[in-house]
């Protein structure tokens, strides 16, 4: 296989550039949806005994409190016990009397089913901001990192022009992972900042490999050989390991994911499904964003050192 990257590079650029629009559209038109450790308002477990349709308890809820609540059956794994888990994001909690009054509702609307209040949860809005700030902050922390440490490693092929350029394509992962949250209507909790992690450690690990093989095919041929036919030599040389590498951790998190549905484990999968696109997006953007990207920036300096 030899695939003439380089040359079509602007297929690529084109591609990615209707992605980023579709994110923004999505983001503008349906909104991402802050979880309640992010945005605060309260968490109430409940447990019972028979059926109970979540959707009507949800609307009982809803009803008895005057505002939008999210109701998901949890199975406590140590009992056995099938829960209903009431998610409330209005900041100001679930006062005592607020728990009393909903409980009494719940009890009453549906006798034969033993409703019992677990345990009731109240998250500050302050500590849910403070705390995605932090994760924020990490987030920016390492991918300084990551520039200053590619920028080191592959001094001789460009240094800091590297390490942005593989900044600029994990960016490109993390914007799809978020676009495919906003659009599946996942809430952005920590399973969100766990696939950006996870992500920036993933991606970045194909870039590397491909940063690598360039410098070593540049180091051998010189100047022979025109540098865009050098990088997409580089790139088509790495091209089968890098492929085989992402499926096989894609068909991985598929099988995840279908278990986490089978399962009904939401939490799972909200961690599963962007994370499966993330990779499918990495190694996208590490064969045919990166070394596209880095050609063109060596192209513009040295037409930009020619001039002068």
């Amino acid at each position: 296989m030899n695939l003439n990257i380089i040359g079509k590079r602007k297929i690529f650029f084109t591609i990615s550039i209707v992605a980023m629009v579709l994110v923004l559209l999505v983001t503008i038109f349906v909104g991402p949806t802050l979880d309640i450790e992010f945005k605060g308002g309260s968490i109430a477990t409940y447990s019972y005994t028979g059926e109970m349709d979540p959707a009507a308890f949800e609307k009982t809820v809803e009803q008895a409190l005057g505002q939008s609540a999210t109701v998901q059956q949890q199975e406590n794994s140590s009992t056995g016990q099938t829960n209903l888990v009431v998610s409330l994001t209005q900041s100001s909690g679930l006062t005592t009397e607020n728990q009393t009054e909903l409980l009494k509702t719940l009890q009453e609307t549906y006798p034969d089913n033993s409703i019992t209040a677990e345990d009731v949860n109240n998250v500050d809005p302050v500590l849910g901001r403070e705390f995605f700030k932090k994760c924020i902050v990490a987030v920016i922390f390492a991918s300084v990192i990551m520039v200053v440490y590619i920028g080191f490693r592959f001094r001789k092929i460009g240094g800091a022009s590297a390490g942005i350029v593989a900044v600029i394509a994990l960016l490109h992962d993390i914007l799809i992972s978020f676009g495919i949250f906003v659009l599946l209507g996942f809430p952005i909790n920590d399973n969100f900042i766990a696939v950006v992690l996870t992500i920036l450690g993933y991606s970045i690990n194909d870039t590397i490999v491909i940063y690598d093989r360039i410098r070593e095919n540049k180091r051998t041929q010189g100047d022979k050989m025109p540098l865009g036919e050098l990088v997409n030599m580089s790139i088509n040389q790495c091209m089968r390991r890098t492929v085989n590498t992402s499926l096989t951790t894609a068909m991985a998190l598929l099988c995840i994911c279908v278990v986490a549905v089978l399962m009904n484990v939401s939490s799972i999968l909200t961690f599963a499904v962007p994370m499966m696109v993330g990779v499918i997006s990495g190694l996208y953007s590490s064969v045919f964003l990166s070394g596209s990207l880095w050609t063109l920036w060596q192209e513009k300096k040295a037409a930009k050192a020619k001039a002068a």
